[in-house]
């Protein structure tokens, strides 16, 4: 249901963007230096680290640029607010952002954060499941999204489980450790590098996990969080999104490098995160962020291709789509 509102907002922002100027090139500050909106998709997390470790080191400031890092509100649509110019840039997903071009928004990937997908579904150990199918009996506790229920359902499929017997709890954005140890529901989706890593090392939860990657025959790899441009702003102004780029990949590599450094500039932005959790997830990610160094950020056609293909399935994508059109390597370098 979710879902389906955000995409009604991104058919509406694209006939609104229709009759608009071009929101175009950035302004500048008075010490001459373009002024750069980089809006987040949520808290400051590490999926972030490479953005603070550039603000840090001054490598935006070098390259000419005055970066302001800004959090959306509550229920706000990121993507809806970078077409509109709202953002220069914005942190998003793949699967939000296939649907938002299959629906004529003016936004592209200009960079994918990490190389491959680092989420699982996970379950207590106490509740005696041993593999994907074993959770054909049990209830999913999210924010019941269809990509949630896809994903699900495919995996237990994939595994030879009845998928038609799981139920569903709607939770919203809650803590899922309580719901979990409470017996609310017995399953959830967690990202590997934040939720995964605070219930087996901070909280010391015994859990069973089952990552995505390894279902690859079933479901695909794919982009998330990836970072993405406004279309208007490439068009206008490739030079500024060059140099964003070229900073901001040399935050990621730094981070990749020196995760203790990531981690500093991160709790310096937010001195409210739990700095055990937060390094643990910078050493956890350094080696994620990108199988090589030099290729981080790169993105992959066919990648693009199977997930649209399984968004499509899945009931979230309308209408066709040229992935090539979706994202761009052109400001990674060689």
């Amino acid at each position: 249901m979710k879902r389906r509102r955000i995409l009604a907002l991104f058919a509406a922002a694209a006939v609104l963007l229709a009759g608009c100027a071009d929101a175009g090139a950035v302004k500048h500050d008075q010490q001459g230096r373009k002024q750069v909106t980089m809006l987040l998709d949520w808290t400051p997390n590490t999926n972030h680290s490479g953005i603070y470790l550039a603000q840090e080191k001054g490598w935006y400031r070098k390259a000419g640029l005055d970066v302001r890092i800004i959090e959306p509100g509550q229920n706000s649509n990121v993507l809806q607010m970078l077409a509109t110019g709202k953002a220069d840039f914005a942190i998003s997903t793949e699967e939000d952002l296939t649907p938002a071009v299959a629906q004529g928004l003016p936004v592209e990937s200009v960079a994918a954060i990490l190389q491959h997908n680092t989420s699982s579904l996970v379950a207590l150990q106490s509740s005696g499941v041993r593999r994907p199918r074993d959770l054909a009996t049990l209830t999913y506790g999210g924010f019941g999204g269809q990509l949630e229920k896809a994903l699900v359902q495919t995996m237990v499929k994939c595994d030879g489980g009845n998928a038609s017997r799981i139920k569903y709890v709607q939770v919203g954005d809650a803590d899922y450790r309580v719901g979990l140890t409470k017996h609310f529901y017995d399953f959830v989706w967690t990202f590997d590098g934040w939720e995964g890593l605070q219930f087996n090392h901070i909280d010391h939860l015994k859990t069973v996990s089952f990552p995505f990657i390894r279902y690859q025959r079933c479901i695909p790899d794919w982009y998330t969080p990836l970072i993405a441009a406004r279309s208007s702003l490439i068009d206008a102004d490739p030079g500024t999104v060059s140099a964003f780029m070229h900073a901001t990949r040399r935050g990621y590599q730094a981070a990749m490098a020196h995760p203790d450094e990531a981690a500093g500039a991160l709790l310096k932005a937010a001195p409210d995160l739990d700095p055990r959790l937060v390094r643990l997830s910078a050493h956890y990610l350094a080696s994620r962020y990108a199988d090589h160094a030099a290729r981080w950020g790169w993105q992959d056609t066919a990648v693009w291709t199977r997930m649209t293909a399984f968004l499509r399935h899945a009931g979230m994508v309308e209408g066709k789509v040229d992935v090539r059109k979706a994202f761009t390597n052109r400001f990674l370098g060689e």
